[in-house]
């Protein structure tokens, strides 16, 4: 009887030290599944030539965006975000690869993208993320560290847009903004794996050139009017390269490529105008019918009011239909923008998801008489960025640390917990976004523009910005230098390079220039290469 008491006791023992060992050996596991799913879910939304004056949680003066600033008002928002190269490819290139365009090799929309570059969704996806990429990346055809993509080629097009997909192109009928909403929101709910973190870049054609809306904000914004920016009417008093700058409205913004002003109005008008409307051509019958009906009374105004208009008038009214084209096209941004975050939320995908909001560059919204972007005058130069990372930034936190597009690739691995490659030539934000800007020390960021000769005619310059000054060097076919006091003169209207009374400034900014261009390895030898490519004509396969 004892003998069996024991045996009894020998199989209860071993049977709790088994359970034990099991129990512990699933919790083991559960953290293990835990310590996986705490690398956050990575999504980056990135529009084309999104101004920040047209985001109301920078500005509402132009337009309510209240879901774009639903991310600032859950997050972070920068204010001295810029960008080192505001052109869409080289931009994009420099996001991806964490380099200089000097050192990553696209230094314009004309060079090729050198496929050796190793890009941070390359290591993302090593590190086990899937990864996934909807809408504009603007140069190559197979993007390299995606596990799904479908994007457009090139430019693409607002309406009825194709796609490239790793099994061939496709057509979809609709409009595009709501088309990439709609193949992000599929993948999430149909081919994302729940037991992976992953990282979808979400790019919008919107509001890149030539601003078509879809039919809902068309029919809005043509009834808006918008006031006018101060410098609208600027002389370009003592700023040598705006000067044959051809990005003014009045002068270079075509009548019906951009006004949409109907061309049979321009040749009964006599007017040359140099430009289509592609978009339209695009368009299903149904499409067009929709348009006409308020695109046409608008060009039957305007050939009535044309004959009596002066310059400043005409000025003024293609402004007014710049804005009415450009911010309905961000309307509807905003509204797709609204479509991802509530998935987000009613899919319990929020807490551990980053959501970043960013645009390829800045734009001109009339001042200086611009459009379009490519100077380092602020507008251009500065890119909206906001962040929400839960219970990791203290929502509604406003920074105007000198932050720029050259960091996020590190930024993304950090977050990740993956180490980034040495020759990476940001820094991570994770200090500012997290409260430990005692880890962060820059005081100046670094620009260069190459594009030149070419489209709007801005000359190739480099410089640096700190937060109170921005001195800038113009080169190739002139050799001229500004200098702005970022505090006292916010709307760059006075280059004060020879004002003696900034002469200690305009040599400490030359010498820090010298030294941030030796700190990112840009030099004057690399200078001339560019030139000597571009002169020979060696990458010329224009993509903008």
């Amino acid at each position: 009887m004892k003998i069996i008491l024991k045996l009894k006791n020998i199989i209860l023992l071993t049977s709790v030290f088994f359970f034990m060992a099991v129990s512990c050996k699933d919790k083991q596991e559960v953290l293990e599944d835990e310590n996986a799913q705490s690398q956050p879910n990575i999504i980056f939304i990135m529009s084309d030539d999104h101004a920040y004056q047209a985001i109301s949680a920078y500005s509402d003066k132009l337009i309510q965006t209240p879901n774009i600033d639903r991310i600032a008002n859950e997050g972070m928002l920068f204010t001295n975000a810029s960008v080192t190269n505001s052109i869409c490819a080289p931009s994009r290139a420099v996001i991806l690869t964490g380099k200089h365009s000097h050192l990553n090799g696209k230094i314009d929309n004309l060079s090729k993208f050198d496929t050796t570059n190793v890009t941070f969704p390359q290591i993302l996806q090593s590190a086990g993320y899937q990864t996934a990429m909807f809408g504009k990346l603007h140069f190559g055809n197979n993007p390299k560290g995606f596990d799904e993509f479908k994007i457009l080629p090139g430019q693409g097009d607002y309406y009825n847009p194709t796609f490239i997909t790793q099994k061939g192109d496709t057509v979809i009928n609709g409009y595009v903004t709501d088309i990439t909403t709609d193949l992000a929101l599929d993948w999430m709910e149909h081919r994302r794996i729940p037991e992976k973190p992953f990282l979808l870049m979400y790019l919008h054609k919107a509001p890149h050139r030539a601003w078509y809306p879809d039919e809902k904000h068309y029919k809005e914004f043509t009834q808006k009017t918008f006031p006018l920016p101060e410098t609208l009417f600027d002389d370009y008093e003592g700023r040598v390269a705006a000067q044959t700058a051809e990005m003014n409205i009045l002068k270079h913004m075509r009548l019906s490529y951009d006004n949409k002003v109907e061309e049979d109005v321009l040749k009964r008008l006599n007017i040359t105008d140099g430009g289509s409307r592609y978009e339209y051509n695009r368009m299903t019958p149904e499409q067009r019918s929709s348009w006409d009906k308020v695109y046409q009374p608008i060009s039957e105004d305007f050939e009535k009011r044309y004959p009596t208009m002066d310059d400043k008038e005409l000025m003024e009214w293609k402004y007014q239909r710049y804005l009415q084209d450009y911010l309905g096209t961000i309307a509807s941004v905003d509204d797709n923008v609204g479509r991802l975050l509530t998935y987000l939320d009613d899919n319990k995908l929020s807490e551990n998801t980053v959501v970043i909001y960013t645009s390829d560059q800045g734009f001109y919204l009339g001042e200086h008489g611009w459009f379009d972007k490519r100077f380092m005058y602020d507008e251009s130069f500065k890119t909206p960025l906001l962040i929400k990372w839960p219970n990791k930034i203290t929502p509604g936190t406003t920074e105007d640390e000198m932050v720029q597009n050259l960091d996020f690739a590190q930024t993304f691995l950090e977050m990740a917990g993956v180490k980034a490659p040495e020759d990476m030539q940001g820094e991570s934000l994770v200090p500012i976004l997290t409260g430990k800007k005692e880890l962060w020390d820059r005081d100046a960021v670094y620009y260069h523009y190459y594009e030149y000769p070419a489209e709007h005619a801005v000359k190739r310059h480099y410089g640096i910005a700190t937060k109170e000054y921005k001195i800038i060097r113009f080169y190739y076919d002139v050799d001229e230098w500004e200098l702005y006091d970022r505090i006292n003169d916010p709307q760059e209207m006075n280059n004060v390079f020879n004002d003696p009374k900034y002469a200690e400034v305009v040599a400490e900014m030359k010498q820090k220039l010298q030294e941030v261009r030796e700190k990112y390895k840009d030099s004057e030898k690399l200078d001339n290469h560019y030139i000597q490519l571009y002169n020979d004509k060696t990458h010329n396969n224009l993509e903008d």
